[in-house]
């Protein structure tokens, strides 16, 4: 499964990665893809193992907020 996750707060390179390690780290997540520039997140994961929710909690567990 893929889905896009809008996210707000990011403000440097830093941002980025931390958003996107956090992301990586959720059991179940195949890759995460973090652009600064659009503010989103692009994530593929298996939808057995992990769920949007949880998803938008490692987001939120880093600092952000989603949407």
């Amino acid at each position: 499964m893929k889905t896009v996750i809008k996210i707000q707060g990011m403000t440097c390179g830093g941002c980025r990665t931390g958003a996107e390690n956090a992301l990586k780290r959720v059991p179940g997540v195949l890759s995460a893809a973090v652009s600064l520039e659009k503010g989103e997140a692009v994530v593929e994961y298996d939808e057995k193992k992990a769920a949007p929710s949880e998803l938008e909690a490692a987001v939120i567990k880093a600092g952000f907020k989603p949407g």
